[in-house]
């Protein structure tokens, strides 16, 4: 499942940058020499070589669009028919305007004038058309992520019960030592995972329980009562993961495994 996910991330990032690569030949397509020139000032010596990678438009967009509506309508469907409507042309359009000028027209070359010469709309229309739909694949992949998170945090909190359970399973028995050590390792656990959650960066290669309620703390995360209450916890951890005497008493073990519940339910 894992690896299904992870390619599919990387599918869908890489038709994201097929779209962006596609924005920019739409750009060459209808502004040729001025984009050309913009991209040499800015590109310098690499113009050329970016400017020969850009695809033609007109031909890889038909497969891009068809990619890309399979993954909205996936992610986020209620966001399909205004990835459609940029794309199709207005069933009830009267005339054609900057307005309702779609990409369907500019693949058909489509160009509006008047009095001869003068251009009322032609394919630079298209562009912002476009962009939207490039913007909408988008928010997708940033659904996509959230969705990934939420699954994330729901298995994680299964896990963490399931291993609380256990702890107070060894409690129950006089296991004291046992219990704490399983208790401390939710706890560490779920403080690192708080600390990715507000991409905190861990400089310790080994952190502690101290060390990540000690990121939190100066990031904002938790305030002092939060940071004194989550110490205690472990500082009682840690009478269960030395071997020294004496031992955790029942009433620490159970004071740990009450604060650790509390802790992995308030703190986010």
């Amino acid at each position: 499942m894992a690896s299904n996910i992870d390619r599919f991330k990387s599918d869908l990032a890489a038709l994201i940058k097929r779209g962006e690569k596609l924005q920019m030949a739409m750009q060459l397509e209808c502004h040729g020499e001025a984009f050309k020139k913009a991209v040499k000032e800015q590109l310098k010596s690499k113009a050329e070589a970016y400017l020969k990678d850009l695809p033609s438009f007109s031909k890889e967009y038909q497969r891009w669009y068809t990619e890309a509506q399979a993954v909205i309508r996936q992610l986020i469907p209620d966001r399909l028919a205004d990835f459609i409507r940029h794309y199709e042309k207005p069933k009830a359009r009267k005339s054609i305007s900057y307005e309702s000028y779609r990409i369907e027209d500019y693949l058909q070359s489509l160009r509006v004038t008047r009095f001869g010469d003068e251009v009322v709309v032609d394919s630079k229309a298209a562009i912002p058309q476009f962009d939207q739909q490039v913007a909408i694949l988008k928010a997708a992949e940033a659904r996509f992520e959230s969705s990934l998170m939420e699954i994330r945090q729901v298995l994680q909190a299964d896990l963490f019960d399931s291993e609380l359970q256990a702890a107070e399973h060894l409690a129950k028995f006089k296991f004291f030592r046992a219990a704490g050590a399983l208790a401390g390792v939710v706890l560490e656990g779920h403080l690192a995972q708080v600390c990715s959650d507000h991409q905190i960066t861990v400089a310790k290669k080994n952190p502690t329980i101290s060390d990540f309620n000690e990121l939190l703390k100066t990031n904002g995360v938790i305030d002092v009562p939060q940071w004194r209450f989550i110490q205690h916890l472990a500082d009682l951890r840690n009478l269960c993961d030395h071997a020294r005497k004496p031992d955790p008493t029942q009433e620490q073990i159970a004071d740990l495994l009450t604060g650790v519940t509390k802790v992995i339910k308030t703190v986010f």
